[in-house]
C-alpha cells in the first residue's frame, strides 16, 4: 500500500490562520486522488443517473482545478442526483428555502445562475443543466479550484464543517480505484478533519465528545466520523492495529501512541503531517497540535488500512 507524504505544518501556522486553513495542506495529500481527469469509478456508474454522471463531468471542466466527483459528492448529499422525492428538489422548496437537485437557495441561484447547454431560459434551479453548472460556477468563485480553496469553498455552498467532511469522504469514492488507495486516503482525512474541527475544546477524563475528550475519545470519534469502529482505551486501540510497519512513514490520520512499552499504552493522538499530533492530552488543557516527538514514543496504527464498520 502506497504511505501518504509527511507534511511540515505548525502549530504556530495553525495558531496564526485557524484550523481551516491548516487542513488545506493536509488535504493536498489526502485528496490528491480528486484529479480533474479520473474517469469514474464502479461506485459512481452504480448509483450515479448517467445524464447526471455526464453533466457533473462537463460542468467541472468550466473550473479549472475542480474535480467532477466533488459535483457528483454534492448533487449525491442534496438530492441523491434529482432521485429524491423530498420537497423542493423537483418544484416548491424545503423547509430551509433551498431549491432544486443542486439545493440553491433563490438568492444564492440568482447570483451564479448559468444556463448550460440545453437548459432553460432563463436558468431554473430545478433544471438539472442549469442547476449543476450554477453550482460549478458558484464554487469556482469561492476558490474551488484550488486544492488549497476547496474545504472553504464548500463550506461556503452549506456552512457546515460536517457536511464539507461528508462530500470529500463520498467524492473520495467516485474515481477509478477507489476500491484502494482512495477509500484509505478518504477515511483518514475525514478523521483527521474531525480532529482538527475539536482543536479547543477542554480534556475531560474519559470524555467522547461532542464537547470534550480524553486522548482516546478523540481518537474513537474521529474515526467514528470516518465510519470505522474503533475501541474506547489507547491501549486496546494500539492493539487493534493494524501497526504502521518498520521502514514505513508515519501518514497522516495515522494515530501515534506513547507508553512504557507495547503492553503500556499511555496516551494516543492523530498524526497531523510535520511531526505534529492532534490530541487531548491532559486535565486542564484543551484539544492541541503538538509534536508527537516525546521520549516515550511507542509507535503508530494505521486504521484507515483497516474495513471500515
Amino acid at each position: 500500500m502506497k504511505r501518504l507524504a509527511v507534511l511540515g505544518f505548525t502549530l504556530v501556522l495553525v495558531m496564526l490562520v485557524g484550523p481551516a486553513v491548516f487542513v488545506a495542506g493536509v488535504l493536498q495529500v489526502l485528496l490528491g486522488d480528486l484529479s480533474t481527469g479520473v474517469p469514474p469509478g464502479p461506485t459512481a456508474i452504480s448509483s450515479i443517473p448517467p445524464e447526471y454522471l455526464a453533466l457533473y463531468e462537463e460542468a467541472a471542466t468550466t473550473c479549472p482545478g475542480l474535480a467532477w466527483t466533488v459535483l457528483a459528492a454534492i448533487g449525491t448529499v442534496e438530492s441523491d442526483n434529482g432521485q429524491s422525492t423530498l420537497p423542493g428538489v423537483h418544484s416548491g422548496h424545503n423547509p430551509a428555502g433551498a431549491e432544486g437537485p443542486m439545493q440553491f437557495e433563490p438568492a444564492t441561484f440568482a447570483e451564479y445562475a448559468t444556463i448550460g447547454p440545453g437548459g432553460q431560459v432563463p436558468p431554473s434551479p430545478y433544471d438539472p443543466v442549469d442547476a449543476i453548472y450554477t453550482a460549478a460556477k458558484m464554487l469556482c468563485a469561492n476558490g474551488a479550484g484550488s486544492q488549497a480553496l476547496l474545504r472553504n469553498a464548500l463550506f461556503a455552498y452549506n456552512h457546515s464543517w460536517s457536511y464539507v467532511n461528508e462530500v470529500l469522504a463520498l467524492a473520495a469514492t467516485y474515481g477509478v480505484g477507489a476500491s484502494g488507495p482512495v477509500t484509505r486516503q478518504a477515511i483518514a482525512e475525514t478523521a483527521l478533519s474531525f480532529a482538527i474541527d475539536q482543536l479547543g475544546k477542554p480534556y475531560k477524563w474519559g470524555g467522547t465528545g461532542p464537547a470534550a475528550f480524553d486522548c482516546s475519545g478523540l481518537a474513537e470519534a474521529a474515526y467514528a466520523a470516518a465510519g470505522v469502529s474503533l475501541p474506547r482505551t489507547a491501549q486496546q486501540q494500539y492493539d487493534t492495529g493494524p501497526l504502521v510497519g518498520p521502514g514505513q512513514k508515519i501518514a497522516p490520520g495515522d494515530l501515534v501512541f506513547f507508553g512504557a512499552s507495547g503492553s503500556q499504552i499511555s496516551h494516543v493522538g492523530i498524526y497531523a503531517g510535520g511531526g505534529e499530533m492532534i490530541d487531548a492530552p491532559h486535565t486542564g488543557a484543551s484539544v492541541r497540535l503538538e509534536s508527537y516527538r516525546w521520549g516515550d514514543y511507542v509507535g503508530a496504527t494505521d486504521p484507515a488500512a483497516g474495513p471500515a464498520s
